[in-house]
């Protein structure tokens, strides 16, 4: 139980904190835009140096594909369209439950404008018990709490493809995932493990482009630093941004580093206004070297409640045309869900596994199993008596 007694006594000193918090990022803001105005000015030699030298520097950056002083005005929708979203949750494994297990339960939202068909708003749960699916994780060192998240990402991505392309018709559509494109876990993965992920994303993908609906993640309060870090190029005092050699083994304090925690959407905040984005980025992650053409790219928006980042693969930007629907299409998303995005906000409360659902399952695992014949079916004393607590 918390002692809110106690932890009143602390509210001061985290107040005051905060305070200085607040000026300090004050400060850097306005450094990051006098280094964002002398970088207007200076784009086109910026990019090649970015672009000479990309293999020696050791942070994460991004290259603007358009004039920093880009901010176009979205389009509105048209009004008969489709929106198609998918999100997912999970009941994670646990060894005091009755059996060994795990689900996971993809919310799958079809929402149709202007048109008479039914939106399809439901989700499709999946349960994973056996061994190879349990256990096949522990031979790369992945626990399998971790892998189960890796899978979920894999079939959110993939029922999403099945559902657009199920939902195609004349009308414009726009298929979003909730969160970034970039999957950086990849990075941590073995080869044989990635193997497992991957593919089936990156197919669930061609199948879209295939079908010329435009997918589109969205990333709401984004701690990115992949614009703020290309201004670090101007901040480098150095004959060239060579880090491996002048700066090298030095990730936190490098003379460049003088906008953290500065953050792209903050910086943005104060160029666009709303219904405005901004410059569109192509991000040079090293991890999207497994993506072979699937490049993505991104872009900030102004969406009224806060400024978004807008994810896309490289086939649905270098499309101007799809690229600008498929934005206001995401804004009126925006609008109708009052500051975050109608279908992805149903497909999370789809998805969602409750106690309540949770309860349902392990009873109706329960019953399963004494049908089956199997003996002394319950949960652990430990999870019975933390269920059960008399304090």
């Amino acid at each position: 139980m918390l002692d809110i007694s106690k932890l009143a006594r602390q509210m001061q000193g985290l107040s005051q904190h905060l305070t200085l918090e607040a000026a300090a990022g004050r400060q850097r803001l306005e450094l990051g835009r006098e280094y964002l105005n002398k970088a207007k000015q200076r784009q086109p030699d910026l990019v090649q140096i970015q672009e000479k030298w990309r293999d020696r520097i050791i942070f994460t950056h991004s290259t603007p594909i358009e004039p920093l002083t880009t901010c176009v005005d979205i389009p509105a929708p048209p009004k008969v369209h489709t929106v198609i979203a998918t999100d997912g949750s999970q009941i994670a494994p646990n060894h005091h439950e009755i059996a060994y297990c795990y689900l996971l339960n993809i919310g799958r939202v079809v929402l149709h404008y202007g048109q008479n068909r039914q939106p399809l708003l439901d989700s499709l749960p999946e349960v994973f018990y056996r061994p190879e699916d349990l256990y096949m994780s522990r031979q790369w060192g992945i626990k399998t709490e971790e892998w189960m998240g890796y899978r979920r990402t894999a079939s959110e991505t993939t029922v999403l493809a099945e559902l657009a392309c199920a939902a195609k018709s004349e009308a414009p559509a726009l298929a979003m995932v909730d969160g970034s494109l970039i999957y950086w876990f990849l990075e941590q993965l073995p080869t044989d493990a990635r193997h497992h992920i991957l593919p089936p994303i990156l197919a669930a993908w061609q199948q879209l482009h295939q079908a010329q609906i435009p997918l589109m993640g969205y990333v709401s309060a984004s701690r990115n630093v992949d614009s703020v870090n290309f201004l670090r190029l101007l901040a480098c005092p150095h004959p060239a941004p060579d880090c491996k050699s002048y700066c090298p083994e030095q990730l936190e304090k490098v003379p460049c580093k003088i906008f953290e925690p500065l953050r792209d959407t903050t910086l943005w905040g104060t160029e666009l206004q709303p219904g405005q984005r901004g410059p569109l980025w192509r991000s040079n992650n090293r991890i999207l070297e497994l993506y072979g053409e699937q490049i993505i790219y991104f872009c900030h928006v102004h969406v009224g409640s806060e400024i978004a980042r807008i994810e896309v693969p490289a086939w649905v930007a270098e499309n101007l045309d799809m690229f600008n629907q498929a934005l206001g299409l995401m804004l009126a998303q925006v609008q109708k869900g009052q500051g975050y995005p109608v279908a992805i906000s149903e497909a999370h409360n789809q998805a969602v596994v409750r106690g309540g659902d949770k309860t349902r399952f392990f009873a109706l695992l329960e019953r399963q199993m004494i049908k089956a014949g199997i003996r002394n079916v319950g949960t652990s004393y430990k999870e019975a008596r933390k269920r059960g607590s008399i304090a």
